[in-house]
């Protein structure tokens, strides 16, 4: 049974006309700091490219393995650079095996208008490969906007391939276009909550939500459910000087686990410490 739903998964991601946001199954864990000024990370702008104003300096690489299988492995690389005009972020995603893959490369722009309101773009580069069947690419871009009501609460909402991102135009075959609002509440700065609601293309609207918590300075806590999937996802994080490991899972009723590790380096301590 696992096998049949997995061939209809993969079946759906080569034929749909709008192909499917690849983004990965735990994205809230990785983007859980997007609704935040200072619980937002190098990762935070893969969900809200106006993150990338909070995040400052940082890098990180995350891992995942979708359902256990080498197939439908997910890989993302993210680095930001604050500067005096602005913070730029770079990001590298590829997902698939040899005989089906998906890559893309971003290059991501933010920075604040005044103290309450950030905005962000991101241009991306996307390239499916099936190499008995076809190989296809596209350009198209995300822009964002993050909104602090408060010190505590701030809100976000971007569009991601409002315009364009043609696959194949005689099949029109394109890339699916997707909203997100969402609010995110610092309770303390312990306690952090995210919710957000998604509208993809040709799929039914959802809702993330998720906390972090922070045990001690060295251990955090996060986990949340996506709604459209029926997924709950859960995971730690220890903290070593600059760097965090964490450590993550998403579970499917059916297809069962998909486990990931997510790896960042803070560049802000080190600065911080050399002032």
């Amino acid at each position: 049974m696992k096998k049949y739903l997995l061939l209809c998964y993969a079946c759906y991601t080569c034929i749909s006309q709008a192909q499917t946001v690849r983004q990965p199954l735990i994205s809230s864990y990785t983007g859980l700091g997007a609704y935040s000024s200072s619980h937002a990370d190098a990762f935070s702008f893969i969900i809200n490219p106006a993150a990338l104003a909070n995040a400052k300096n940082g890098a990180g690489v995350y891992s995942e393995r979708r359902f256990l299988l080498n197939a439908f492995s997910q890989y993302t690389a993210v680095a930001g650079f604050e500067t005096n005009s602005g913070s730029f972020g770079l990001q590298a995603d590829y997902f698939g095996y040899s005989n089906f893959n998906e890559s893309q490369l971003s290059l991501s722009y933010a920075l604040p208008l005044g103290s309450k309101i950030d905005a962000g773009v991101k241009f991306n580069y996307y390239n499916l490969r099936i190499p008995a069947y076809q190989s296809s690419s596209a350009f198209y871009f995300e822009a964002g906007m993050l909104m602090h009501l408060s010190e505590k609460l701030h809100a976000g909402f971007s569009v991601y391939n409002p315009v364009g991102g043609n696959l194949n135009k005689s099949k029109n075959e394109k890339i699916a276009f997707l909203y997100r609002g969402g609010l995110g509440y610092e309770v303390s700065d312990k306690f952090f909550l995210s919710a957000e609601i998604i509208k993809e293309e040709n799929k039914n609207v959802g809702v993330n939500a998720a906390f972090q918590y922070s045990l001690v300075k060295q251990l955090l806590v996060r986990a949340g459910i996506n709604t459209v999937t029926a997924q709950p996802f859960a995971g730690i994080g220890l903290k070593f000087g600059q760097f965090r490991v964490d450590v993550a899972a998403a579970y499917h009723q059916q297809l069962g686990l998909s486990p990931a590790v997510m790896l960042l380096f803070d560049f802000k301590k080190k600065q911080e410490e050399a002032e």
